[in-house]
């Protein structure tokens, strides 16, 4: 009892972060739940290069990279498919932030950012404050630890 008391007040420190997705071996290169596989929480990945994210509609789908990409429309769709590798979110769709601490973890398709033409998430708008706060030293440390944090 007194081991599960330590290990609860262990874990209620640690950050939300950490505990949200731990890197495992062979981690997939792109983010997705695991009970659906579906990339950016099903927004259409193509739609944050305009500014406005939106939904992607189960009509237009694509596999990439083990996950489903879904898309508004089918010119977005014919977009990616052109050229996936410009629209895919940086580091996998993983939490930004996480990856310069050398963690993988989950993201949201709500809290995100287009810089220089490339999509980075990050866990939520808490996360990515902080994350925005130094975004050019993350990027480049995150950058770093890509891919190999998924063999780690």
């Amino acid at each position: 009892m007194k081991l599960l008391k330590t290990l609860a007040a262990t874990a209620a420190l640690l950050s939300p972060v950490m505990l949200a997705a731990p890197a495992y071996a062979d981690s997939a290169p792109i983010y997705t739940p695991m009970r659906n596989h579906v990339a950016l929480g099903g927004y259409d990945t193509i739609s944050y290069f305009s500014g406005k994210p939106m939904k992607g509609d189960k009509r237009y789908m694509m596999d990439y990279k083990g996950a489903t990409w879904r898309f508004s429309t089918r010119a977005n769709l014919d977009l990616f498919r052109a050229n996936p590798e410009a629209f895919i979110p940086q580091f996998g769709g993983y939490c930004a932030w996480a990856l310069a601490h050398g963690k993988l973890a989950k993201s949201s398709p709500k809290s995100w950012l287009v810089e220089d033409g490339k999509l980075y998430l990050n866990f939520n708008a808490r996360i990515q404050e902080q994350w925005l706060d130094d975004k050019d030293r993350f990027i480049a440390e995150a950058s770093a630890r890509w891919p190999d944090i998924l063999r780690d």
